[in-house]
C-alpha cells in the first residue's frame, strides 16, 4: 500500500465509548453488533425486540439485558445511544421515539422511506439536541477516506465518471418486505441508497439528473433504477441498482489520469486498485477487516463526534440524507412506482 494517504478513521480502541441499546435485533443488527463487539471497545448493553426468544439470544450472544419493552430501552438510564435496526418503514417512527427520550440515535439507512419523513427526523434531532445519524457506513470505511485524499490530491486527475451499482437477485417469498410498496419496499430504498450515496461522496450534490427503470408486477414497486447525477464539470454519476438481476456490486471512479477500480463489493471493508497507466496498485483495510465487519467503524465514528460535541456526522450530515432521499422520491415518481404510504 505504498505512496496511499493514511485513513483518518477514528480509532477502533482506546477512544470515546458509548453504552448502546439495540431495538429491533434482526440479521443487520446481528452483523453491526458482532463488528463492534470482536473490533471497538464499545458497549452493548441492552436489546428490546417484540420477539422475546430473539431479544433473550441476541442478549446471551453479546453479554447484554434484555429491556421488556422498547420503552424500557428507551427509558434506561445506562443506555447513552440506541442503534434502530427495524425494517425499512418503522425507521422513522424509532428514530422519532429514542429522540423523544432524549437519546442519540443511528438509524439503519435508509433513515425514512422518503425525504419528508427524513426531514422530520432531522427536525426533532435537532430541536432535542441530540446527535443522530443514517448509517450509511460506507463512509465511515479506511477505504473511503483513503479515495476522497486521493481525489482531494488529484491523483486521479479530473474526474470524468463514477460508476456504482448493487443489484441483488432477491426471492419474492424469502424477501416479500422487499416487494411491498407499502412497507419500504422496492430496489432504490433498500440497495439503491448505496451507490447514490457513493457518487455524492466523489462529486457532491449534483446539478440535475437522468432517471430510467422499470417497476415489478404486479407490485408495482421500482426493479430496476439507473440514476445518472450530472455536474457543471462534465462529470456523471453513474448509479445501477436493481432487485431482480444477479448480483453485482461493483464501481469504478475515472478521472483523466487515473482510475479507481472495486473488484470486491464497493460498500463493504475491503479493497480497491489504483491504475494509472499500465501499473495497478492495491489499498487494502489497514485493519484486515472484511465484508460487513466493516460496520465497527461507524460506532466509534459516532462515539467520537458526541464525545466531541457534535449533534451531526460531517462525513455523513442529516441534510445529505434527505437530499438523497429526495432524488429516490422523484426517480420513484418519473419510473411510475408507488411510493412507501
Amino acid at each position: 500500500m505504498g505512496g496511499f494517504p493514511a485513513a483518518r478513521t477514528a480509532p477502533l480502541r482506546g477512544g470515546p465509548v458509548l453504552r448502546w441499546g439495540i431495538l429491533a435485533p434482526g440479521r443487520i443488527a446481528k452483523q453491526w453488533a458482532s463488528a463492534v463487539a470482536r473490533h471497538t471497545d464499545q458497549r452493548i448493553v441492552a436489546v428490546a425486540s417484540r420477539d422475546p426468544q430473539r431479544a433473550r439470544a441476541f442478549a446471551e450472544a453479546f453479554g447484554a439485558r434484555v429491556a421488556g419493552s422498547y420503552t424500557a430501552l428507551l427509558e434506561d438510564p445506562e443506555v447513552d445511544a440506541v442503534y434502530v435496526a427495524s425494517t425499512n418503514e418503522l425507521h422513522r417512527e424509532h428514530a422519532l421515539a429514542v429522540i423523544a427520550a432524549g437519546k442519540h440515535v443511528l438509524v439503519e439507512k435508509p433513515i425514512g422511506c422518503s425525504a419528508a419523513e427524513a426531514r422530520e427526523v432531522a427536525a426533532a434531532a435537532r430541536a432535542a439536541g441530540v446527535f443522530a445519524m443514517e448509517a450509511m457506513w460506507t463512509r465511515f470505511l479506511p477505504q473511503t477516506d483513503v479515495l476522497l485524499q486521493l481525489v482531494a490530491d488529484g491523483v486521479l486527475g479530473e474526474i470524468a465518471i463514477v460508476e456504482a451499482e448493487f443489484c441483488a437477485p432477491f426471492d419474492r417469498e424469502r424477501n416479500a418486505r422487499v416487494f411491498a410498496p407499502t412497507i419500504g419496499g422496492g430496489a432504490l430504498l433498500d440497495i439503491g441508497v448505496y451507490p447514490l450515496s457513493f457518487g455524492r461522496f466523489l462529486l457532491g450534490p449534483s446539478d440535475s439528473f437522468l432517471v430510467t427503470g422499470t417497476t415489478t408486477r404486479p407490485e408495482g414497486v421500482d426493479a430496476r433504477t439507473v440514476i445518472v447525477q450530472e455536474y457543471a464539470s462534465g462529470a456523471r454519476a453513474i448509479a445501477t441498482t436493481a432487485l431482480d438481476a444477479s448480483a453485482s456490486q461493483l464501481a469504478r471512479v475515472i478521472g483523466d489520469g487515473a482510475s479507481i477500480e472495486f473488484s470486491e463489493p464497493f460498500f463493504m471493508a475491503g479493497a480497491f486498485d489504483l491504475v494509472t497507466g499500465a501499473e495497478r496498485r492495491r489499498y487494502a483495510d489497514p485493519n484486515g477487516i472484511r465484508g460487513h465487519a466493516g460496520l465497527c467503524y461507524q460506532a466509534t465514528a459516532v462515539a467520537a463526534h458526541i464525545a466531541a460535541g457534535r449533534t451531526e456526522a460531517p462525513e455523513r450530515p442529516l441534510d445529505e440524507s434527505i437530499a438523497v432521499l429526495e432524488i429516490i422520491d422523484e426517480a420513484r415518481r418519473r419510473i411510475g412506482a408507488i411510493a412507501p404510504a
